[in-house]
């Protein structure tokens, strides 16, 4: 027979939270998102695409120049060569439109590589140039009665010029702006608290008693009154707050979340796009049970969930920092009909006891005791975990969020892997649900 939910304070003691679930597997966690402004600085993704057809194209002309040198078989190409270059003459050589590619090419990357610039001035410059010079050149040249090069260098020049021009203005700056705004608005929201459920910033370390003092502004080996905690502890512990406040921000924003798919007990599963991290999977379960007994199951006992919890296979606790830190591992069980084989993650999980809710956040992090094997592909979790939110008005309801952020690593297509974690989800909810009723009946 199970235990009744309310559990004795020494039991609750023998275990500690570990990451939101095993599966709270993250994708895409970006460290340009999440680190300090010093290590934002670091190029994008996006950027460095850009920078390298930038490159492309140099290349690309550079070799179509080489191409051409080599067609008039009558003459060596060191004689082509120096008739292009030596014997320069603006109606018949092509040694311009090489310059002209070359110019494109240092200037953006001095400016959007090196320099780093965000603004559109640089492109504006090297593409007007461009199709200035190139249509002058095709107006009073006698570059098309030279076969196909003739029209093939001015108008390949010109092609990359203006794709250049749409991949920063529509997909470079914009992308780093919306990622931009986003940092702003989660350290804004930091600054001021939690925005989606009023209530206190923290009722105290999750272990004390329920009339300890709360929301004090004290340091973290002030609370924990027995022991300073080492730089590599400090750390874990600034990995947990990041994701609490990740998990907050991403719950504020559910005005913005698409609807991915329902359940027929009415669970529903969203997603929300964030600037280089990608899709963040958002679970939204009522459950017919006290918030306590989620805090309880899910967040006080993460080892006994093996017994219930069919998509996890494993999880150990590592090393407990502090009351509200601690770094588990965890081995998630295969999925999608076996193509996707089981995954190990090591994270850090912050646990808060609020007013009104329980949260459990973390993500992935590294640990010595527990380095890559060959027996699992080691995944990475980003900022996500599970909140528990009290019903207002039934004590005996509450609603459940898990908010997914995973990268199963591997060589997955993406729609696979959004199919299976959807899937995950609901399946981990129906089994949620039968322990619930294993508990509530005490059976």
């Amino acid at each position: 027979m199970s235990k009744p939910w309310s559990l004795q304070n020494s039991d609750l003691e023998q275990s500690l939270p570990a990451i939101a679930s095993s599966l709270s597997h993250s994708p895409g966690f970006s460290p340009y998102h999440y680190f300090s402004p010093e290590r934002r600085r670091t190029i994008s993704d996006v950027r460095r695409t850009f920078c390298l057809f930038v490159t492309f194209d140099l290349l690309f002309i550079s070799l179509l120049w080489i191409i051409e040198l080599n067609v008039n078989t009558s003459k060596s190409i060191q004689e082509n060569l120096k008739a292009e270059v030596i014997d320069y003459s603006f109606k018949s050589s092509f040694f311009d439109i090489f310059l002209l590619a070359f110019f494109r090419f240092s200037l953006l990357l001095l400016g959007y590589a090196i320099l780093r610039l965000r603004h559109w001035w640089i492109i504006a410059v090297s593409t007007l140039v461009s199709t200035a010079f190139l249509i002058v050149k095709v107006i009073l040249s006698d570059l098309l009665n030279k076969g196909a090069f003739g029209y093939l260098l001015p108008i390949v020049s010109f092609v990359l010029a203006w794709l250049e021009t749409w991949f920063l203005d529509f997909k470079v700056l914009p992308q780093e702006a919306e990622e931009e705004k986003w940092f702003l608005a989660a350290q804004a929201a930091v600054a001021r608290g939690p925005q989606l459920y009023p209530g206190p910033f923290s009722d105290g370390q999750f272990y004390s008693p329920p009339e300890s003092a709360a929301g004090s502004d004290d340091s973290d080996d002030e609370l924990l009154g027995r022991r300073t905690l080492t730089d590599e502890e400090r750390e874990y512990v600034r990995q947990g707050k990041i994701a609490i406040e990740s998990v907050e921000h991403i719950l504020a924003q559910e005005e913005n979340w698409t609807l991915e798919r329902s359940s027929e007990f009415g669970d529903t599963v969203h997603s929300l796009e964030i600037p280089f991290r990608g899709k963040v999977f958002i679970l939204k379960a009522l459950l017919q049970c006290p918030a306590e007994i989620v805090y309880q199951e899910m967040i006080l006992q993460p080892e006994k969930m093996v017994l219930w919890n069919k998509t996890l296979l494993a999880c150990q606790i590592l090393q407990r920092i502090d009351d509200n830190t601690l770094i588990s591992y965890d081995v998630a069980a295969g999925a999608a009909g076996g193509v996707v084989s089981p995954r190990d993650f090591v994270n850090v999980r912050r646990i808060e006891r609020r007013r009104d809710r329980y949260m459990s956040a973390g993500m992935a992090t590294v640990h010595s005791s527990r380095p890559p094997t060959s027996r699992y592909v080691r995944a990475e979790n980003g900022p996500g975990g599970f909140v528990a939110l009290k019903c207002p008005t039934n004590p005996n309801l509450c609603t459940l969020f898990w908010i997914l952020d995973t990268d199963l690593k591997g060589r997955l297509p993406r729609y696979l892997i959004n199919q299976s974690l959807g899937a995950t989800m609901t399946e981990f909810v129906f089994h949620l649900r039968q322990r619930v009723m294993e508990v509530t009946t005490g059976s």
